[in-house]
């Protein structure tokens, strides 16, 4: 029987391997699907996703604000704590404010 460092180095020792083997097989897997991309005119776009840029949330206009602390609230997700059980319309922000959630007049 082979002693655990043996073992040990021949696992090391397939790992190399395995991962040689690995990136011989990528690189030609990667050399294959560009070659039919070119084949038949397929552009990264047409596969459907966009791989440079991820969007970004545009944050929501205020719906609600609190008139003793002046913390404003989307209407979007869970409610905080100073709004939530009680009538919201008494917090509805009014036309004299603006998308921002800030006064028109500041």
């Amino acid at each position: 029987m082979r002693s655990y460092r043996e073992l040990l180095a021949q696992r090391a020792q397939l790992d190399a391997d395995i991962a040689a083997a690995r990136a011989l097989e990528r690189r030609a897997a990667i050399a294959q699907i560009r070659s039919a991309m070119t084949e038949y005119g397929i552009t990264v776009a047409a596969l459907g996703r966009s791989y440079g840029r991820r969007r970004t949330r545009v944050p929501l206009a205020p719906k609600y604000r609190n008139p003793a602390t002046g913390a404003i609230w989307s209407g979007q997700g869970r409610p905080p704590g100073w709004i939530a059980g009680q009538d919201r319309e008494q917090y509805r922000i009014g036309a004299s404010i603006d998308a921002s959630g800030f006064n028109e007049q500041r």
